[in-house]
């Protein structure tokens, strides 16, 4: 006889940009999922149901909607789809829940030590491919070409787990690209690190430029200069640089590589994601990843001089 698989629970704890455009996908293709959602954000989805546009029409999807998660209300995946600077307060009211594999979706640069320190074992670290921003509480976003960026996950150890094949279920039943890293550290603490280039190279004091200004030959410079720096000290500190085609934007030319990012910063995909209140808003978690980037470095007996 068939064995019929049950439907898994799944939360989504963040009703953000993030966690809004992965539940459109879930609830499209059946499945049972709750938005965990705050303040003004709790009000408009009960009011108004989960709002995003599709090729330029507003639709609209009903959904289960909660503001707290109760120890006992189980769920076979919790996503955390939250920025890193709120990554372990959210994971603080994860904490008591009995769920068992809490599947953290945002940055980090310096590893999981802490998130393990609150969850333990449950946790299961990924990596989302989508971006874009809620303006009047009306989703507006896209997921990356699989080319750039597919859904990243897998456990710490690199074993392709009982729960990390269930995950991928999940995403191939959502229709969602996904790849399977066996070092997530590597791949998190990389991406990272061409964050932090790229991002910190674009504000003076604390300012962002506008959109004109970085599209110069001495922003890419900066740019340039600055990811090379941050990927020799990962390698020194012992990181699996990851994808592999970094370890090769070591070995290009300075003049080669500016040229790449004055290119880069001239395209609707950064302008897009960066140059948006979005990006604005989350320049306190660029900080906090670079302090945590240097911090970890420093454990590991590796320093570079701070900007």
């Amino acid at each position: 006889m068939m064995q019929i698989r049950k439907q898994p629970r799944i939360l989504i704890f963040g009703a953000g940009v993030i966690g809004s455009t992965y539940a459109v996908k879930f609830i499209e293709a059946g499945l049972d999922v709750t938005l965990l959602a705050r303040s003004n954000r709790l009000k408009t989805l009960k009011e108004k149901g989960l709002q995003y546009t599709d090729k330029g029409t507003v639709k609209s999807l009903n959904i289960n909607v909660i503001d707290k998660l109760e120890e006992d209300d189980i769920y076979d995946f919790i996503f955390v789809p939250v920025r890193y600077d709120h990554a372990e307060s959210a994971l603080h009211a994860i904490k008591k829940n009995k769920s068992q594999t809490i599947v953290t979706m945002t940055n980090t640069s310096a590893g999981y030590s802490e998130w393990l320190n609150i969850v333990g074992d449950r946790l299961l670290p990924g990596f989302p491919s989508a971006g874009g921003q809620i303006v009047d509480g009306v989703l507006h976003s896209q997921f990356g070409p699989r080319i750039i960026q597919a859904t990243m996950f897998g456990e710490i150890n690199g074993q392709v787990t009982e729960r990390v094949q269930a995950l991928a279920r999940l995403f191939r039943t959502a229709r969602i690209p996904y790849t399977i890293s066996k070092d997530m550290t590597g791949f998190q603490i990389t991406h990272a690190v061409l964050q932090l280039a790229l991002i910190r190279s674009l504000y003076v004091d604390h300012v962002r430029m506008d959109y004109l200004t970085a599209q110069s030959k001495e922003t890419a410079h900066l740019i340039t200069t600055s990811l090379k720096t941050y990927l020799r000290a990962a390698e020194k500190a012992g990181v699996n640089v990851s994808p592999s085609m970094f370890k090769v934007a070591l070995k290009i030319p300075n003049g080669m590589m500016d040229f790449i990012f004055v290119k880069l910063l001239g395209t609707k995909l950064v302008k897009d994601v960066i140059f948006t209140d979005y990006a604005d808003n989350a320049y306190s978690e660029i900080a906090l990843l670079y302090t945590d980037f240097i911090d970890y470095l420093g454990q590991k007996g590796v320093n570079i001089d701070k900007k």
